[in-house]
C-alpha cells in the first residue's frame, strides 16, 4: 500500500469525510490555485522547520499566500534561528518527499518529535486543503474535523501563532 492509500484508508477508518482532487504532481503553492478553485477550499501551506540544533522540529500550516518570516515565528515560539529541515529529515520523520509536505504526515510521527504550529489565520477557514502526503492529489477537510478527530487521532496537539507575512525571507 503506497501512502496515499494509507492516509486514505486513516481517513476512513476514522470516519472523516472528505473531497479529493485527483492532479497531476504540482510542487508549488502557486501551481495549487486551480485546484483550490475545483475543491472551493483554500489550501494550506506547509513548512517542515528545525532549531540550528535539529533537536527540535516544527510543522507550520499557514496560507498558501502569506509569506514567512523566521525571525517573526521564532519569538513567538522561544526558539533560535529556525530553518527548513532537510529532504532527510523530512522523509525520516514523516516518510513524505519535498512538496508532499502535510499535516497528515503526523501520523507517521509515533514520538511526537514535531510540534504543530497553525496560523491563525487557518482557524477561520471552514475546510483546509492539504496533499495526502502525496503531490498528485489534494484532500478538502473539514477544519473541525481535522482538529477534533484527525489530530486526535494521531496524539498531536498543536498552537496557534500569529503571523503577519511581511518581509518575507522564504
Amino acid at each position: 500500500m503506497d501512502i496515499k492509500d494509507e492516509i486514505y484508508q486513516f481517513l476512513n477508518d476514522l470516519g472523516v469525510q472528505y473531497e479529493q482532487a485527483e492532479h497531476a504532481s504540482i510542487p508549488t503553492m502557486e501551481a495549487l490555485d486551480e485546484v483550490s478553485s475545483i475543491l472551493g477550499c483554500p489550501i494550506a501551506k506547509n513548512l517542515l522547520l528545525t532549531n540550528r540544533q535539529k533537536t527540535k522540529f516544527y510543522l507550520l500550516l499557514m496560507p498558501g499566500d502569506k509569506k514567512f518570516k523566521t525571525k517573526e515565528l521564532s519569538k513567538q515560539i522561544n526558539s533560535a534561528r529556525l530553518s527548513f529541515a532537510d529532504d532527510t529529515t523530512m522523509f525520516d520523520l514523516l516518510h513524505i518527499h519535498p512538496g508532499s509536505l502535510s499535516p497528515l504526515g503526523l501520523i507517521y510521527d509515533t514520538e511526537n518529535k514535531i510540534q504543530l504550529l497553525i496560523d491563525e489565520d487557518i482557524m477561520e477557514w471552514d475546510d483546509i486543503g492539504m496533499h495526502p502526503c502525496d503531490n498528485t492529489a489534494t484532500l478538502k477537510i473539514a477544519k473541525n474535523d481535522f482538529f477534533m478527530t484527525i489530530l486526535q487521532a494521531m496524539h498531536h496537539s498543536y498552537q496557534t501563532v500569529h503571523l503577519v507575512g511581511e518581509d518575507s525571507i522564504a
